[in-house]
């Protein structure tokens, strides 16, 4: 019998992957990899490792989730040691807990590797902290998929005016229906908020505005997914304190200079 870490590579920034992490990469036998994981760290896998790529876009998934069970139980149960590699943290939005549960079903030794998350990662890079002292107490990592359901009023009424901050993963395609919600119950349409697109990469792109022209913002400036949406007063301190964009920049101009 193998074993299967199910082990978050972090936001994008390679450099932001755990040492535990990256030592499941360089031991894996085989290595399942999600789309939104930096290609740099399969460098480091071992010769002869094999690595299977399990990428989903919207609407558009290379391999059911299904599959993915099945390979992990079969590659493990042939005494393979088997890392499954995801973006961000594997317990946040993930599917990780999904995996988990089927490994246990079948009685497959595993491990969890937590990973940081971009929920808080792509903020700090454009220099938002999603908590501040007086101003953001609390925090709520939200998905993007919501629905459209009576059922849901009682949760809007509580992001809207019981969180401080929202960390919105995935929902640049439902931003206009995550607008009118959170406007309906109760939160100020003033209220900044910030895209950060393919955040703490060397393409990071962030745009601000507001509840009331977020959208009209980001059409303009043509932001998809991968996109962490962060709304909440935290946001004004990307002015006094956004750091990378400059700093990459500033990298840029030096480089190009020599």
């Amino acid at each position: 019998m193998g074993k299967v870490y199910i082990v978050g590579a972090g936001p994008g920034d390679p450099e932001l992957i755990t040492i535990k992490a990256l030592k499941c990469i360089q031991q894996a036998d085989v290595i399942l990899y999600d789309r939104l994981v930096n290609k740099e760290l399969l460098t480091y896998a071992k010769k002869g490792a094999e690595l299977i790529y399990c990428g989903k876009l919207p609407h558009n998934h290379t391999m059911k989730q299904e599959m993915i069970h099945h390979l992990l139980i079969r590659h493990a149960q042939n005494g393979k040691v088997v890392t499954r590699l995801k973006g961000g943290d594997p317990f946040v939005f993930g599917r990780g807990g999904e995996e988990a549960e089927a490994l246990a079903k079948h009685h497959i030794p595993f491990e969890i590797v937590p990973g940081i998350t971009s929920g808080i990662a792509a903020a700090a890079y454009a220099g938002i902290p999603v908590t501040q002292r007086n101003l953001s107490t609390s925090v709520a990592f939200v998905t993007g998929h919501l629905k459209d359901d009576k059922k849901e009023d009682e949760k809007w009424k509580s992001l809207a005016n019981g969180v401080d901050t929202l960390a919105i993963y995935m929902g640049v395609g439902n931003l206009p229906y995550i607008k009118e919600q959170l406007i309906k119950h109760g939160k100020d349409e003033n209220t900044p908020v910030a895209l950060v697109h393919w955040g703490t990469t060397e393409i990071q792109k962030t745009v601000t505005g507001t509840l009331a022209n977020i959208v009209e913002v980001i059409k303009k400036e043509k932001i998809e997914n991968p996109s962490m949406i962060i709304i909440g007063e935290v946001v004004r301190y990307r002015e006094k304190i956004k750091w990378f964009e400059e700093t990459h920049q500033q990298d840029l101009f030096l480089s190009e200079a020599q």
